[in-house]
């Protein structure tokens, strides 16, 4: 008799959940449609009263927000295949193949696991000034081309491919590239799918190290761009919160376009595991 009743009040609770969730997201998105000025009055209005996109017009018009938009394209777009290639192709060798040291070369990735990300910058950026890539796309991409999260998540899944199949490959005179190329990348596509949702939202939301490696205006992505914005325009909240919607737009995008196989590789993962 109480079953309905529960269903219903965990449905309430989940919908309230939601709503104060997305307000936030909803007012950024509001906001950015309202006159210059108009969020200056108490209390701050939640609907615009003149819809407009005044703002969108001066971010791409005189702030040159267009430019690093495609900037932010195409550093996280490299940064996603390149990562993709060497993760997926490292996960599947600590997973599958056999060779001298596998182990141990694993847990020493592991143990870098453990290693703040930010105690590797200055090293970093040394390395990367001696050979000549300050201010450039390569040098924003280079550190992020494999991480071990990837190789780690590659990994674990690929273990759940039987042996059997590739065993059958081998047999057939199949060579190793060919087993990779058209059997193993079709049975990886969930987790693959997965990690480039991972390393799409991270690069491209990548703040600290971009802002480290590009000196050049020119060169910014957008999250450095838009900080350099707040800086400039300080008082503009209709404004920021346009080009917060452009930050936020095309990876939500791209997320509700690859949920469905992120879920999946997510599910496979967890029951396979």
């Amino acid at each position: 008799m109480n079953a309905p009743f529960a269903k219903i009040g965990i449905n309430v609770l989940l919908t309230v959940a939601a709503a104060l969730t997305l307000m936030p997201l909803f007012w950024m998105v509001s906001v950015s449609f309202m006159p210059s000025g108009a969020t200056l009055s108490f209390p701050p209005p939640f609907l615009p009263s003149h819809p407009t996109l005044a703002n969108y017009s001066r971010l791409f018009v005189y702030a040159g927000m267009g430019r690093y938009l495609l900037n932010s394209v195409l550093v996280a777009s490299g940064i996603t295949f390149f990562s993709l290639v060497f993760n997926v192709m490292a996960g599947y060798a600590f997973a599958k193949l056999r060779f001298a040291g596998r182990e141990r070369i694993f847990q020493a990735l592991l143990g870098a696991l453990v290693i703040p990300s930010q105690v590797a910058m200055i090293p970093l950026f040394i390395m990367l000034k001696w050979m000549g890539l300050v201010n450039t796309y390569a040098g924003v991409m280079a550190p992020t081309l494999a991480s071990v999260f990837g190789i780690f998540l590659v990994r674990q899944y690929a273990r759940t491919l039987p042996d059997e199949l590739l065993e059958a490959a081998r047999i057939d005179g199949a060579g190793e590239l060919r087993i990779f190329a058209q059997i193993v990348l079709p049975l990886l596509k969930p987790i693959i799918v997965t990690l480039t949702i991972f390393t799409f939202l991270a690069s491209w939301n990548d703040f600290m190290w971009p802002l480290i490696v590009l000196t050049g205006q020119d060169h910014y992505t957008l999250p450095v761009a838009l900080a350099l914005l707040t800086r400039e325009h300080v008082q503009d909240t209709e404004m920021m919160m346009a080009g917060s919607v452009i930050t936020v737009l095309p990876v939500l995008l791209l997320f509700l376009a690859l949920q469905r196989y992120y879920i999946q590789g997510l599910l496979a993962g967890s029951m396979k595991g």
